[in-house]
């Protein structure tokens, strides 16, 4: 197709002929499905929280945490330079909490650390387990990893301190880290790229993911946004340039909408194949049928006014590489910031293309989470893409929210769209319903993802022995988390609980095969689910049974043969999530003690910095104190005790027997 025919339309419209007339199997091939998600959003930090929010049309933002910046000093109701036109916005909360021992870090390596990778380290990690994923088992694979990233505040405030606060560890939160910390953690090895396209970001990130996945170059990939606002910086020039609500609420498609509410976010996704997710048994959360990204080029007057016509393209480019007839899409999750000048583009842009051929009794419904958790920038997509899974999931379509009088600058009289002013249901067709996904970026950059119903799966009949008993095998990198995590369970399988609603046997075959096994274990056997509840709780077990051998096998740190112990595979189901035991680790403060390390100078130096357990004869290199570390415990050091410290003298330990000889002789000197 030559360049004469794209510029024209004339090829575009012979595409879209021909992509309407692939089958369903063609389509299959090249569909994605996406098999796990998780989220930390304002107000929600799962997606099961998530809809609880948007289904009772719950306002998330609220006002600025102190921790962010003065808003006091900031704040101005008439928008003028160097002021902040909202004293409100989108936060998480607890965004200094992390699970360090988990990750294998020191307390000084997780507080030197961009809480952005710390949250997406333990996002993702929800993530896989949500999609039923072993990280073991992906390791050394070449499975991808795309982030929407625009921010690296951590960094900046660290920058801004001055030169003597500069150190190597900074190195650490280059942006580039955000995809790098997780292909190292998880040893994944495909694409790892981070995806700067401003508020498109973490769209394209799943478009490329969609493209690594369909060219055979990645078996798996993470895709997943993120945006921690620690500074006030772009909120002030946002203020200048008038794009920040007053009210610090997104009004989208109101005429009383004066700009976005910003907000944090961390959202990961989860994607394979569909033809190898079906293969593979995983849980089809929704099917990525097609996506779309492009630049609006020279169709504005300047690279930060939106353009209509890129809209418009990109639009008609998803819905043909998705082969779905724009007529039959029931719902988009749009952009949908709150921009008086972007809003009414949006909306004509999707009445155009979704508009055309469209029966009069079934208008497009248009919504936006942003109205709900604010607008997360460059993790603003995926936020929007796990809502648009979930109003697919559940077969309803929540209320976008602050719509009292619709934008006077949309022909609304002409365009067949309908902003829902409470929660509705899909409409019932005679096919898996259809949803658009869209974001646009202040670098010109649009993006469109074409989703799906999943298929409802296929129940196999019940198995003659499916009366059990069964063994349920749990485990956790901690006894407090294992602690936890028990009692997740019991609450899981008793009444009321999501287990209910899932055979036992499918339960305990996808806690055995679709979770990690980590050192600290449990497993227990029984016949119904509150029998096992009852066991995680502290009742007497099967004791005698042959599959309590397996459980004390199992406890004992041995992985059992599942398949022998199971039979036939079973079915996948979802399964409570890893208990994180977070600390709080933040520049500034003094990091969390752990009991028993003692108030002596090594004792200190131990609890920072050391990765694993350990005793005197422990190699200071196998616990974590390599050569970086140890230039951040001369520096400490030297501030604790008054004094210069021997860089080459701590160079010269190799055990932790030396360094608490070393720092006694220090300590005594410093009296």
């Amino acid at each position: 197709m030559g360049q004469g025919q794209l510029r024209d339309g004339v090829g575009t419209v012979a595409m879209y002929e021909r992509s309407s007339l692939m089958n369903r199997s063609d389509v299959d091939t090249r569909s994605v499905a996406v098999i796990g998600m998780a989220c930390r959003l304002p107000g929600a930090s799962a997606p099961d929280e998530l809809w609880a929010l948007l289904r009772d049309a719950v306002d998330a933002t609220g006002e600025t945490p102190r921790d962010r910046y003065d808003v006091d000093a900031l704040h101005s109701p008439a928008p003028r330079q160097g002021t902040i036109a909202a004293r409100r916005g989108g936060y998480l909360e607890h965004v200094a909490d992390f699970d360090a021992e988990f990750f294998g870090m020191s307390a000084t390596e997780a507080t030197e650390l961009d809480p952005q990778q710390r949250l997406l380290l333990m996002t993702a990690w929800d993530a896989l387990e949500d999609a039923g994923q072993r990280p073991d088992h992906l390791a050394g694979s070449r499975s991808a990893v795309f982030v929407g990233n625009t921010r690296a505040d951590h960094l900046e405030l660290a920058l801004r301190r001055g030169p003597q606060a500069v150190t190597a560890a900074q190195l650490n939160n280059f942006r580039s880290l955000l995809a790098a910390r997780l292909s190292h953690f998880f040893d994944l090895r495909g694409p790892s790229v981070v995806v700067d396209t401003a508020c498109s970001s973490s769209l394209v990130a799943v478009h490329q993911a969609v493209q690594s996945l369909r060219a055979g170059e990645s078996p798996l990939a993470l895709a997943a946004g993120v945006n921690l606002a620690l500074r006030p910086d772009e909120g002030l020039v946002l203020t200048h340039a008038g794009a920040m609500a007053g009210d610090g609420r997104s009004k989208f498609g109101d005429a009383s909408a004066d700009g976005y509410s910003p907000s944090d976010a961390v959202a990961v996704v989860v994607l394979k194949r569909l033809t190898d997710a079906l293969a593979d048994g995983d849980r089809i959360r929704a099917v990525i049928r097609g996506s779309a990204v492009g630049n609006d080029g020279r169709t504005s007057d300047s690279v930060l006014n939106p353009s209509l016509q890129g809209q418009v393209d990109v639009l008609r480019w998803a819905y043909e590489d998705a082969g779905v007839d724009p007529a039959e899409v029931d719902y988009v999750e749009a952009h949908g910031s709150g921009s008086p000048a972007l809003d009414p583009l949006e909306l004509r842009a999707l009445g155009e293309v979704c508009g055309a051929g469209r029966p009069a009794d079934r208008p497009l419904l248009v919504g936006s989470v942003k109205t709900n958790v604010g607008h997360a920038e460059a993790a603003g997509g995926m936020a929007g893409l796990i809502k648009a899974v979930l109003c697919l999931e559940h077969g309803q379509i929540p209320a976008s929210l602050h719509v009292d009088t619709p934008n006077p600058d949309v022909p609304w009289d002409r365009l067949p769209l309908v902003l829902p002013a409470k929660l509705q249901d899909l409409p019932t067709l005679d096919r898996p319903a259809v949803a658009g996904v869209s974001g646009q970026g202040s670098s010109a950059l649009n993006a469109h993802i074409v989703l799906r119903q999943a298929d409802t799966p296929r129940v196999p009949a019940a198995r003659p022995a499916d009366g059990g008993p069964y063994v349920l095998a749990i485990s956790a990198h901690s006894e407090a988390a294992l602690a936890d995590l028990a009692a997740a369970y019991a609450r899981y399988l008793r009444p009321g609980g999501a287990g209910e609603a899932y055979p036992l046997r499918d339960i305990c075959y996808s806690a055995a095969t679709r979770r990690t096994h980590h050192p600290h274990r449990r497993a227990v056997v029984g016949r119904t689910h509150e029998e096992l509840a009852a066991a995680l709780t502290g009742a007497p077990g099967m004791a005698g049974h042959p599959l309590s051998a397996v459980a004390d096998r199992y406890c004992a740190g041995e992985e059992p043969a599942w398949t022998a112990v199971f039979g036939e595979p079973g079915r996948y189901v979802p399964l409570p999530g890893y208990p994180w035991q977070t600390r709080r680790y933040w520049p500034g403060e003094e990091p969390p003690t752990a009991d028993g390390d003692g108030d002596d100078l090594a004792g200190w130096v131990l609890r920072e910095h050391a990765r694993t357990g350990f005793d005197d004869g422990s190699a200071l290199t196998d616990i974590g104190i390599d050569s970086l570390a140890k230039l951040r415990i001369v520096v400490e050091l030297a501030k604790r005790c008054r004094q210069e410290v021997d860089p080459e003298e701590l160079g010269r330990l190799r055990t932790v027997g030396e360094l608490r000889q070393w720092t006694r002789t220090l300590q005594a000197a410093a009296r």
